[in-house]
């Protein structure tokens, strides 16, 4: 993978990670996917990072969703399914990162970029952007969609998969898919930053826990995720931290978090 279409970097436990193919709106390119899939390999097994936010080099597009050039270029040379070539075409390993993900989107997204964003746990939109999955305009598929409606009323859903068409960013806000617009890039990625930072001063296993609770009960329902839940948690309940936090509030300072 060229390192020029995908930019990763770490700091104050915050891992950036930026796709960078302004020139094709971002669009998901089998280099990009692959790339992406190996970030998301590496992240939890990182002890430098506490969270992680995902944004895009500012073109007007947070993400095209796949590159349908290279789909057509790969399908003319090779007779296959651009698919075929991605290690994880689904993008399920993203979904399956324990650490917390924050989407600033800083302009449009469809497709594959609608895919990233409802993967990501927190989301910070940009305000006069329009969001779709289109895949039902070339022929495509979305699977990956069904986890939106636990995150969207179904007659929305069902109008975003079945038309292909375009919504405002501010009516998916209205329906709580997004934590917070903002007016320019630069204010996205600052939104997601101080978001990242809250995220990061809390104690390394109870947000573990808290995302793969909430994650578990999407999963089996409430029953079965209140008890999943409660097995998550007996690490952090367990922990050094858990000790720490009522020491460090009797003793009126800041915690100093072990995550153990």
């Amino acid at each position: 993978m060229s390192d020029d279409i995908l930019k990763f970097d770490v700091s104050e436990g915050i891992a950036t990670v930026t796709l960078n193919r302004p020139e094709r709106k971002n669009a998901l390119s089998i280099d990009l996917c692959n790339g992406l899939s190996d970030i998301w390999d590496s992240i939890d097994g990182n002890e430098d990072v506490q969270v992680v936010i995902l944004t895009s080099t500012d073109c007007g597009v947070f993400c095209a969703g796949m590159d349908l050039k290279e789909a057509n270029e790969v399908m003319t040379r090779d007779g296959k399914d651009i698919l075929t070539y991605v290690r994880d075409p689904m993008h399920q390993k993203m979904r399956s990162v324990k650490k917390p993900i924050i989407a600033a989107m800083t302009g449009h997204l469809m497709a594959g970029g609608m895919l990233l964003a409802l993967n990501s746990d927190l989301r910070v939109g940009l305000s006069g952007t329009k969001v779709g999955i289109t895949e039902v305009n070339i022929g495509r598929g979305s699977p990956w969609a069904v986890p939106l409606l636990w995150m969207l009323p179904q007659p929305i859903l069902m109008e975003l998969v079945l038309t292909g068409d375009l919504m405002p960013i501010e009516k998916l806000e209205r329906f709580g898919f997004l934590n917070y617009l903002e007016e320019t890039p630069d204010d996205v990625r600052a939104r997601a930053r101080e978001l990242a930072s809250a995220v990061g001063d809390g104690a390394p296993l109870s947000v573990l826990g808290a995302k793969a609770s909430v994650l578990a009960a999407m999963d089996h329902g409430c029953t079965l995720g209140f008890e999943k839940s409660l097995e998550l948690y007996k690490a952090a309940y367990a922990s050094m931290d858990a000790r720490e936090g009522p020491r460090a509030f009797a003793e009126k300072r800041p915690p100093v978090w072990k995550g153990k």
